[in-house]
């Protein structure tokens, strides 16, 4: 998207705003204010856009209430590139919208402070790297070290790194970032302008966890029988079933869907009960990334992700204590000896301390542990451990527990026993990415959580890799055999290998589905699985078997029209020569109650100079009609989506052509809109040429889409032989601008950011026009983020607490501004003299619980600067934005 001038989008956001934004402003303080109170927190959830948080907010509610943790909340974005199922507001005045819900949701759960960072929400991706470019890593990195410096929290809790399938991309980079941060805050090296120019210090925050991890049953003991979804993981539940007397005894639970439902843009707002009986209640689930702290090992209180951090360690160890265990290695194998050191210091002497060292049983250790007396400067013991002969392959926990002055504290690691030979299936590049990622920074024990896959489509051969790597100090050989499931085979049962000390290497083998009656998609397999396993054998005389699975694709071959076919929302006799495409299939959503209730099938042909495509959806009630100039985000009510990969190989959708239909609008006619691929917005722009029409049945039982689509609109030109191709329909039931049902060809959850999974098709004899490119541009993304200076619940925010603005630096005293006096209000405005010591751009804001009026204005030299501004009720919000960098914020209240 372009990026308006500022002005330009002050007033589209004024004009947008038709909603009033709930909820009183917060205490003000400033001139005429309470004066700033501590910024500090104890806790600090990390994710990427408003709502994100919503799952966790039964565990951070509790935490506050019960625990007395002060808990707070970075947002990378302020969600723009979502949807807006309450209104037509979109881009920064969407972001002020959905900023007010997350300040209203998390305020359920006594969290006050959000942090936002500035960075733009774009669509559903399920790249990490995408995020990263379009974030600027480094610098979206520098904010979040920046902001954990400036609020020192203990405990830091996010999302999910890994690319689980699904997985939005956007909350993997936070997950990400947030995980640098953890370690880079504590790092004088990184960002030292942040600890000389900005006067702040390193932080080592205590504890890491990341959402998820494990699950259980529901009940109070939730979080006592949780099953670890990753071995030698160190987990824990917090019970959403418990009462919260702040909110007169209901359950947290109850107090979470209840935050949960204030995201109306978002279509939560009809979210149903959950269960009254707190036996039926169930656990948030967390996993540990990383400890500093003591901890009690097989804790389960509800606040025992606190231990050692926000509260004392149970053991008795003095608050501030730190205990760790890092190793030389994370792979290791039997018989080769590693060491793992112990890391004690404590704030209090602890005379005599020692470390000592749980392993399995078998394994050897040696070395005493040994601390003598454990002060603030960090201590350490190390320890020889070696796995023995035979030891069984997989990751295992090491546990030490610290003794002195009569106190102890536990802690854990773990490490990954290794076979002499491993042979893993290729990775999908995003996999690949993520476990180089854990590596680098630290962490290594999050890779393995994604299951290994390769699609491939119905009826066809493919090249299927497998990764091998001698663990040992000695060369290696022996044999790579594919255990494959029915209906598949491969060019060979197993093939040799030799392999140096230390070495990696590969083993490629050709496999073929040879039952194409085999259902494809999620309704092959096992959840659209077909498992395999690797069996690798070696001169040392063991075997290492691994499992991945291969996803099998729909295929089609399409013909060429013998005519083009007429762009009229119907099917003419021999317009469409080729195959008819289930479209039926569920990807995400409740169940079709019938064929009636939602189903479609498709049929594609092309021409030279165009791909035209027809979709028949039979649907028993209409979803909302939308306004004629809301052409956009097409998911919310019933529609068509097109997604076309024209090399057949792109890893997320920057590089594809993407386009939502509308059916109906509320004109009568159908329109059409790109959205989450190389060019986003309204179709006639970025699909020149693009043609669609439609016949919407009356009375309503369906309707039919059609679709020409030119060559020269995709971003690359078509590889004939393979190129990736989807259909999905979206459909709703309901007029609260939400979807309940999504059908489709290809169909796996979160499919529609997934390229790879998306059906093959082929265009014999297709010729691409001349000119098209077979490597594809710079993919176009949106630019339009809410700015937290343009945002007053933030400006007040900052003000109340000191931290500055968007995790930036404070802008300088001998260039700054704020408040002189009081403002003075008179029909209908207020105005206020700003005093500057610099120059700078001054953003002044009226609010009163929605956005009443607002102005810019460049302050070019030091003085005093008079402002009028529309708006005479609520509070004015002044952010300064220096001119040598830096912000500083101030408000008062009005009329009064």
């Amino acid at each position: 998207m372009r990026r308006l001038a500022l002005p330009a989008v002050l007033s589209a956001a004024l004009a947008a705003m038709s909603v009033a934004l709930a909820g009183p402003p917060a205490q003000a303080a400033g001139p005429g204010g309470a004066g700033s109170a501590d910024g500090r927190l104890d806790v600090l959830f990390v994710g990427a856009h408003p709502d994100d948080e919503a799952g966790a907010l039964s565990t951070l509610g509790q935490w506050n209430e019960d625990a007395k943790a002060k808990v707070g909340v970075l947002t990378v974005t302020r969600g723009e590139g979502g949807g807006n199922a309450s209104g037509t507001e979109e881009g920064p005045a969407l972001g002020l919208l959905r900023e007010n819900e997350e300040r209203r949701a998390v305020g359920k759960a006594g969290v006050t402070d959000i942090h936002y960072l500035d960075k733009v929400d774009f669509y559903y991706t399920v790249s990490t790297p995408l995020t990263a470019e379009t974030w600027d890593h480094d610098k979206t990195l520098e904010k979040v070290v920046r902001l954990v410096r400036e609020t020192r929290p203990k405990v830091i809790v996010t999302m999910v790194p890994a690319p689980l399938p699904g997985q939005h991309g956007n909350h993997q980079q936070a997950a990400r970032l947030a995980t640098e941060a953890y370690f880079a805050a504590a790092d004088p090296k990184s960002y030292p302008a942040q600890l000389g120019g900005e006067g702040l210090r390193t932080w080592a925050p205590g504890r890491l966890f990341q959402t998820g991890g494990a699950s259980g049953p529901a009940g109070s003991g939730c979080a006592a029988k949780g099953t670890p979804s990753a071995a030698a993981s160190v987990t824990y539940g917090v019970w959403g079933g418990r009462a919260s007397a702040r909110n007169g005894g209901k359950t947290w639970a109850q107090v979470e869907r209840e935050a949960q439902r204030t995201y109306v843009s978002q279509g939560w707002g009809g979210f149903p009960d959950v269960p009254s009986d707190p036996a039926q209640i169930g656990c948030d689930y967390f996993r540990q990334i990383h400890s500093r702290v003591p901890f009690t090992l097989g804790n389960t209180d509800p606040s025992a992700m606190l231990e050692g951090a926000v509260l004392p360690a149970k053991g008795g160890l003095p608050l501030g204590s730190r205990f760790s265990l890092t190793t030389d290695a994370y792979g290791v194998t039997a018989g080769r000896p590693f060491k793992v050191t112990a890391h004690a210091s404590s704030p209090k002497r602890l005379r005599a301390a020692k470390a000592t060292l749980a392993v399995p049983t078998g394994w050897n250790v040696t070395g005493s542990g040994g601390l003598g007396t454990v002060g603030r400067s960090e201590r350490t013991a190390t320890f020889t451990v070696t796995p023995p002969p035979g030891v069984k392959a997989g990751r295992t926990q090491l546990s030490a527990t610290l003794t002195g002055g009569g106190a102890e504290g536990q802690t854990a690691a773990s490490v990954e026993v290794r076979p002499a030979v491993t042979g893993v299936l290729e990775p999908l590049p995003r996999v690949s990415d993520f476990d180089t990622w854990a590596d680098r920074t630290g962490v290594p024990a999050l890779t393995g959580q994604v299951k290994r896959v390769l699609t491939l489509a119905s009826g066809a051969s493919r090249q299927v890799r497998v990764d091998l790597s001698n663990t040992t100090a000695s060369a290696q050989s022996g044999t790579v055999g594919l255990g494959l499931p029915a209906g598949f085979t491969a060019d060979a049962a197993s093939k040799p290998y030799t392999l140096d000390a230390g070495r990696t290497g590969s083993a490629t083998f050709t496999v073929t589905n040879t039952d194409k009656s085999l259902p494809t998609s999620n309704e092959g397999g096992t959840d659209g699985d077909y498992d395999l396993t690797i069996t690798t054998t070696s001169s040392s005389g063991d075997a290492d078997v691994q499992n991945g699975a291969l996803e099998l694709v729909p295929a089609a071959e399409l013909p060429k029209a013998p005519t083009a076919p007429a762009v009229d929302g119907k099917e003419s006799p021999g317009e469409y020569p080729g195959p008819e495409l289930n479209l039926s299939r569920r990807w995400e959503g409740s169940a079709c109650e019938s064929a009636d209730d939602c189903s479609a099938t498709g049929k594609v042909t092309w021409t030279d100079k165009a791909l035209h495509v027809l979709v028949e959806v039979r649907d028993d009630k209409q979803g909302t009609v939308l306004g004629a100039d809301d052409c956009k985000r097409h998911w919310r009510t019933d529609s068509v989506e097109i997604g076309i990969d024209p090399r057949g190989d792109s890893e997320n959708t920057s590089t594809t052509f993407k386009t939502g239909i509308f059916p109906k609008m509320s004109d009568g006619k159908p329109c059409f809109e790109r959205d989450a691929d190389a060019r986003q917005g309204p179709g006639e722009e970025t699909a020149p040429g693009m043609k669609v029409a439609s016949t919407v049945a009356d009375p309503y039982d369906g309707y039919v889409v059609e679709a020409e689509i030119p060559f020269t609109a995709l971003p690359t030109a078509v590889d004939p032989r393979r190129m990736g191709l989807n259909v999905f329909v979206y459909d709703s039931d309901t007029q609260d601008k939400t979807g309940q049902t999504r059908i489709g060809w290809s169909t796996w959850g979160g499919v529609q950011g997934d390229p790879y999974r998306w059906g093959l098709v082929s265009l014999p004899g297709h010729t691409p026009p001349s000119g098209m490119p077979t490597t594809p541009p710079a993919p176009v993304m949106p630019t339009d983020a809410t700015r937290s200076v343009n945002a007053p619940e933030s400006i007040i925010q900052a003000v109340r607490t000191g931290v500055p603005l968007a995790a930036g630096p404070a802008a300088p005293r001998s260039d700054t501004a704020r408040i002189a006096g009081r403002p003075a209000v008179s029909g209908g405005s207020t105005t206020v003299r700003l005093l500057a010591t610099g120059p700078g751009t001054a953003h002044v804001h009226v609010w009163d619980g929605r956005l009443l009026g607002t102005r810019q204005v460049e302050i070019r030299k030091a003085g005093t600067t008079t402002v009028t501004v529309p708006g005479a009720t609520g509070t004015l919000t002044v952010a300064f934005e220096a001119a040598k960098g830096g912000t500083a914020s101030s408000a008062v209240r009005l009329g009064g």
